[in-house]
């Protein structure tokens, strides 16, 4: 083939000077789209005026024909481009929002289906997502939650020493944690590790075709899927609240008495005085408003999936980094609309 095209442009120079030449190539009886292309390029992109081909190489050449009328794109400028890509973020963010919105809109009419039929109700589903998403993560969420609770009670320790104030090391670790940190931690250890979990099971069930398999015997993919997960994660992130809250107040606990000598049944005897009951219910309502978010994110991406394994990668990588982004706004959120309830 390099001797050939070495050759062919050899003589492309002396073969731009005659008009008058006679092209046969009807003796050619096998000829690919690279060769065409050559002989095209010889002849300047233009087909000459006496050409005898054979039928069936016709297209090959009608094909450079077309292919040389479109015009030549031209790249924008720096400037267009940041405007075109500031425009495809905010198009992308309104689809995500409508999807959202309609997903949203589909779990609302599915739990009124659910409280008018509870007999016929997908309980096993619920039933194994709470377990996968509640009792299994039990574990992370205590472990992360007790040294998260020492290396907050240390580092106020040397702050409040300082001051002497050590008294009040049970109502920073009481409020940091009960309000903030406690609710916050647990929805970003579930986001993480269950969200990313059901966007891979949807996923999975796209790329294997299972979905359609679905939609073909008239299972509804909301009523089976997205509604069972929803419901499971809105009750198990209180609960999971709640234990990261005690193993976090567990873990402050007994870096007060080792830095500061404070006996634990004096740090019991102190928190309830320290923070009020409200705190507390204002972490159940993070808990149940993260996980009904964190549900409602992992599946939308779980269903946008395209069947390939790099869709699934990605959407999974989006799910999570979506997740902790919108619980952190929720959290945000939280803290203007009760900033003036919880406090004595």
């Amino acid at each position: 083939m390099q001797t050939l095209t070495a050759q062919l442009q050899a003589l492309r120079t002396p073969l731009e000077l005659p008009n008058n030449l006679h092209w046969d190539l009807r003796d050619i009886t096998a000829l690919d789209h690279i060769g065409a292309q050559i002989l095209w390029q010889i002849w300047g992109k233009k087909r000459p005026a006496d050409l005898q081909l054979q039928t069936y190489h016709e297209g090959l050449f009608v094909r450079l024909e077309e292919v040389c009328q479109l015009p030549v794109p031209h790249l924008p400028k720096e400037r267009w481009e940041r405007v075109s890509q500031l425009g495809t973020f905010v198009l992308s963010f309104v689809e995500h929002g409508k999807g959202l919105t309609i997903l949203l809109g589909q779990l609302i009419l599915d739990l009124f289906r659910l409280i008018r039929h509870p007999l016929q109700g997908p309980w096993k589903e619920i039933s194994a997502n709470l377990y996968r998403t509640g009792f299994q993560a039990l574990g992370i969420t205590a472990l992360v939650g007790f040294l998260i609770g020492i290396v907050l009670s240390y580092l106020s320790a040397q702050q409040l020493r300082a001051f002497g104030g050590e008294l009040y090391i049970v109502n920073i670790l009481g409020m940091s944690i009960v309000r903030e940190l406690g609710p916050l931690l647990a929805a970003i250890l579930v986001a993480g590790r269950s969200g990313s979990a059901i966007t891979a099971q949807l996923g999975v069930m796209r790329v294997t075709e299972e979905l359609d398999a679905m939609r073909v015997m008239g299972i509804p993919h909301g009523y089976r899927l997205i509604m069972p997960r929803v419901i499971a994660l809105a009750i198990a992130m209180p609960l999971l609240v709640i234990w990261t809250d005690v193993m976090a107040l567990a873990g402050g606990m007994l870096a007060a008495q080792s830095r500061l000598g404070m006996s634990p049944t004096f740090f019991l005897y102190k928190l309830p005085e320290a923070v009020a009951l409200i705190n507390y219910w204002i972490g159940m309502l993070k808990g149940v408003t993260f996980g009904i978010l964190i549900a409602l994110v992992a599946c939308h991406f779980g269903l946008r999936i395209k069947p390939n394994t790099e869709s699934l990668g990605q959407g999974t990588t989006s799910s999570v980094v979506i997740s902790i982004t919108i619980v952190i706004i929720a959290d945000a959120i939280f803290a203007i609309l009760f900033s003036k309830s919880g406090y004595y």
